[in-house]
């Protein structure tokens, strides 16, 4: 799927209906600035609250409007197998080039039926697919044993780990040749100097190009440069991530004050607040000029 893949927010119009033309004109703007995939519907794309109906409308409008020049990743899953073999199959029939599937939440599973879950899903479907291991939002880890078993599935063929254990990553990847990639922005570079494939970024809504120069300086042998970029975009990572608000309700607001599509979140979420989204913008400005340190942030970033 490439190295450098964003998480896309959806956007919407201000009444709250989804904007599939400012979807199509943010898709065109993250590719030419350096994203080699998309990933719809995931956490940032806001799947919980969006339907079967506008999930693969998203897919329509923006495989038609980015072509070959990107791979999309069509997020899908629930708490129920069968409804997710359903959004898998859907996504398939609606131009998806992978699937990026989410541990089952709430019910929280033991292994050996996480095993099942996902197994049955890539045997319903012909597209590649990516494991979404997120524990701090699903209530269940997908355990480094039981992403060694199903590594050897042949359309199981990476992790969007978001795990915090980089140390059970390490171990896989070493034993496996399924495609590492980092979920939290914070762990990009560390887990491509390890041996990941490359990143799924929420960051990369706003400064795609930043994200992808890590990258590319990395591969370049330019280690240094690799490591300015990451900190220079650290800041805004902090701000977008772990400042205490979800990072679909800090990306929308960063984009919308940069004249890029959004929209409002849906609730329950609501707007990040002036003050936050002042913070936000001078993070961003100093991100894009490669400065290490934006203006002194009130926010407690944790």
């Amino acid at each position: 799927f490439g190295r450098v893949l964003c998480a896309m927010v959806t956007p919407f119009t201000d009444a709250g209906a989804l904007d599939l033309e400012g979807a199509q004109r943010l898709a065109r703007h993250l590719v030419a600035e350096g994203c080699e995939g998309l990933v719809l519907s995931g956490t940032t794309g806001e799947a919980p609250t969006t339907t079967a109906a506008e999930k693969s409308a998203l897919i329509h409008a923006v495989t038609e409007a980015v072509g070959d020049r990107a791979r999309i990743v069509a997020g899908v899953g629930s708490n129920d197998t069968r409804r997710t073999v359903a959004e898998a199959l859907a996504a398939e029939k609606a131009g998806a080039h992978g699937l990026l599937v989410v541990t089952p939440y709430y019910s929280k599973p033991p292994q050996d039926a996480v095993e099942s879950h996902f197994r049955t899903v890539a045997d319903a479907c012909g597209l590649p697919a990516l494991l979404y291991d997120i524990p701090g939002r699903t209530g269940t880890r997908i355990e480094p044993e039981t992403v060694l078993r199903l590594a050897d599935h042949p359309r199981i063929v990476g992790v969007k780990d978001c795990a915090y254990d980089i140390l059970g990553s390490q171990q896989v990847i070493a034993r496996t040749d399924l495609a590492y990639y980092a979920g939290c922005d914070e762990y990009g570079l560390a887990l491509y100097a390890v041996g990941g494939a490359g990143c799924v970024s929420t960051a990369a809504n706003a400064i795609p190009a930043r994200i992808r120069a890590v990258f590319d300086a990395f591969d370049a042998g330019d280690t240094a440069g690799a490591r300015r970029g990451q900190l220079a975009a650290t800041p805004l990572i902090g701000l977008l991530t772990a400042a205490g608000l979800p990072g679909t309700v800090t990306a929308k607001a960063l984009l919308t004050e940069v004249g890029l599509p959004a929209g409002p979140v849906r609730p329950p979420l609501l707007p990040a607040s002036r003050e936050v989204t002042g913070e936000l913008l001078a993070a961003y400005r100093a991100a894009k000029t490669g400065c290490q340190r934006p203006p002194e942030s009130k926010s407690e970033v944790r």
